[in-house]
C-alpha cells in the first residue's frame, strides 16, 4: 500500500528517509472507541447481502468499532436520516453505499464540515469528499461484458442489455462502456438499452416485451445478477429459451456480480459468464480505510500491495480493485469470493 501520514512526529523523521510507508504499516490501531457508522445500501440483492455478511463479520472480530448498522433501502431520505443518527451518535468516520450518487452531496458537505471522514462503497459520489472510495473499475465491467458477447456472437446479432439506474455512477460508467466497445468493436450487433432501476421485474418485463418483438434476439448483459438473474432465469425457462450453451438457439447471457448463485447458474449452462465483483474486498477495504482515515492516515496514487490501484478522483481518493470475467473455465476457481462464501443452509 502505498501510504503518506503524518499523525506522529516519528513518522515525519523517518520521511525523510523513505521510510515512511513502514512506519504506517508498523503504527497500532490508535482508533480507541471511535466509533464507526456504517449504512447498507439495500437487502434486495444477493450481492449486498453478502457484503453485509462480510461486513458483519469484520465487524464482530473487532477490525472497527462499530455503532448499529443501518440499512437505506435505496432511499436517499432514509440514508440521510441514517448518516444524521450517526453523527448525533458520535461516530468518527461513516462508510456508506449511496445508491444515488448525485442526491448524496449536502450529505457529504455536512459530513465534511463536521470533520468526519467517508468511505463510500462501489459506488463515487458525483460531488463532494470522500476519504476513500473502494470501488472496482465499472467500465471495465461494460468492456469485458462487450467483448465477451460480441466473441461469442461472432459480431452479428441482437443483444437486449440490462441498465442499472442511470442516476449511478455504476450505470453509468457500465452503460457508457457497453455502449462505447459495441459501436467500435462489434457494429454488426444491435443492442436494445433497457432501462431497469436495478429492479429485476422491471427488467423481466421489459425482456418479455423484447423477445416478444424480436424473437431472433442472440445475448443478454445483466449489469447486476444480484437482482436480474433469477426473474430473467425464470422468464426464459417460462419460454422455454433456456438452452445449453453450442446448441441451436442458445442466448448467450453474461452478468455482473459474481455471487453463488451465477457461478452456479454458469456451471448448469444458464448462463455464459459473469464480472466477478469482490463483495468480501468491499466490506475488506471499507473496514481497512475507515481505520486508516481514524488513525489519521493518508494515501497517494499508484499500485496497492493487494492487487489494486488508487488513483485520485475529485474530491478525494478511488481504491480500484479487480474484478475479473468468470467463465465455465474457472467458475470452480476458489479464489472467486463465492465459492469461499458459507451459504446460509
Amino acid at each position: 500500500m502505498r501510504v503518506r501520514t503524518t499523525t506522529a512526529a516519528a513518522c515525519c523523521v523517518l520521511l525523510a528517509a523513505g521510510a515512511l510507508a513502514g512506519c504506517n504499516r508498523d503504527s497500532g490501531g490508535g482508533t480507541g472507541d471511535k466509533k464507526v457508522g456504517i449504512d447498507l445500501p439495500r437487502s434486495d440483492s444477493d450481492f449486498w447481502n453478502s457484503y453485509q455478511r462480510y461486513i458483519q463479520k469484520g465487524t464482530k472480530a473487532g477490525e472497527v468499532s462499530a455503532l448499529p448498522l443501518t440499512n437505506s433501502q435505496n432511499d436517499i431520505g432514509k440514508l440521510v436520516a441514517n448518516v444524521t443518527a450517526f453523527m448525533d451518535r458520535g461516530a468518527k468516520a461513516v462508510i456508506m453505499a449511496p445508491q444515488d450518487t448525485g442526491a448524496v452531496a449536502s450529505t457529504l458537505e455536512t459530513l465534511h464540515d463536521r470533520k468526519i471522514p467517508v468511505v463510500s462503497v462501489d459506488t463515487r459520489p458525483d460531488k463532494g469528499d470522500v476519504y476513500m472510495v473502494v470501488r472496482a473499475d465499472n467500465k471495465a465491467y461494460g468492456e469485458k461484458a462487450c467483448k465477451f458477447l460480441g466473441e461469442q456472437l461472432k459480431g452479428k446479432g441482437k443483444v437486449a442489455e440490462f441498465q442499472g439506474d442511470l442516476s449511478s455512477i455504476n450505470g453509468r460508467d457500465r452503460s457508457q462502456a457497453f455502449k462505447a466497445c459495441m459501436a467500435k468493436d462489434f457494429p454488426g450487433i444491435q443492442v436494445f438499452e433497457l432501462a431497469t432501476d436495478w429492479k429485476g421485474d422491471v427488467a423481466s418485463a421489459k425482456l418479455q416485451s423484447t423477445l416478444a418483438a424480436h424473437p431472433d434476439l442472440n445475448g443478454i448483459y445483466m449489469q447486476a445478477g444480484g437482482v436480474f438473474l433469477q426473474p430473467t432465469l425464470a422468464l426464459l425457462e417460462q419460454k422455454h429459451l433456456l438452452k445449453p450453451p453450442g446448441t441451436s438457439g442458445h442466448l448467450t447471457i453474461v452478468s455482473n456480480d459474481g455471487i453463488p448463485e451465477e457461478l452456479d447458474a454458469i456451471k448448469a449452462g444458464k448462463i455464459d459468464a459473469t464480472v466477478s465483483q469482490p463483495a468480501d474486498l468491499y466490506a475488506k477495504y471499507a473496514l481497512y480505510y475507515a481505520k486508516a482515515a481514524l488513525d489519521g492516515k493518508t494515501f497517494t496514487e499508484g499500485p496497492t500491495d493487494h492487487g489494486s490501484t488508487i488513483v485520485k478522483i475529485p474530491g478525494g481518493y478511488e481504491d480500484q480493485l479487480p474484478a475479473p470475467l468468470v467463465t465455465k473455465a474457472n467458475a470452480d476457481d476458489p479464489a472467486l469470493w463465492a465459492n469461499q462464501l458459507q451459504k446460509k443452509g
